[in-house]
């Protein structure tokens, strides 16, 4: 087994940041795949499985472990209290929902967990959610390859689009975020 390439350690950046509930690598297995680089199937099997445990650790976390955690989530009360207001609006569904929101995707199992939901019942769904969240990311980022590489290749000639993109991103998220957060 050689381990320095891609198709190591690919799969093992895969279950890492698919653990943290990663959008990136997950649709980065779809590229790859496509480019004949990672076995599709194989990444996003890993991706799911990975993606399923972290979700169940951070309801554990919150569950059995809120003294040691509660000073982390200090200063992002609205968040927390975000994804309590999501939990509480949409029940079983925001399990999928949380996993598709930047920022609040952390917090969601450990609101719940703080909120005395039943830990079988948040697995139970978390496996769903998780099939759902990777195949919906990881599917179309692969039948979205050739546009998602032609747009590297656009940014590759033209370095400042780069910029603008990630900055619009960011933007939009905390424009977002702001949004919903805010007292009504």
């Amino acid at each position: 087994m050689d381990f320095s390439s891609l198709e190591t350690w690919g799969y093992f950046a895969v279950a890492f940041f698919s653990f943290g509930g990663s959008f990136f690598i997950v649709a980065a297995v779809g590229v790859f795949a496509y480019m004949g680089h990672m076995d599709l199937i194989l990444g996003l099997s890993i991706a799911i499985v990975f993606n399923f445990i972290g979700d169940n650790f951070l309801f554990y976390l919150g569950k059995y472990q809120k003294k040691e955690i509660q000073p982390y989530f200090a200063k992002h009360k609205r968040k927390l209290a975000l994804a309590t207001l999501i939990m509480r609006k949409y029940g079983i569904l925001a399990i999928f929902i949380q996993k598709f929101i930047y920022g609040v995707k952390t917090i969601v199992p450990i609101s719940m967990a703080l909120s005395k939901y039943d830990f079988k019942k948040f697995v139970f769904f978390n496996a769903f959610a998780s099939i759902v969240f990777v195949g919906v990311i990881g599917l179309s980022s692969y039948y979205m390859s050739e546009s998602i590489i032609s747009f590297f290749m656009a940014v590759k000639e033209r370095p400042w689009i780069a910029p603008i993109v990630l900055v619009s991103i960011i933007g939009i998220m905390w424009f977002g975020m702001e949004k919903m957060t805010k007292k009504r």
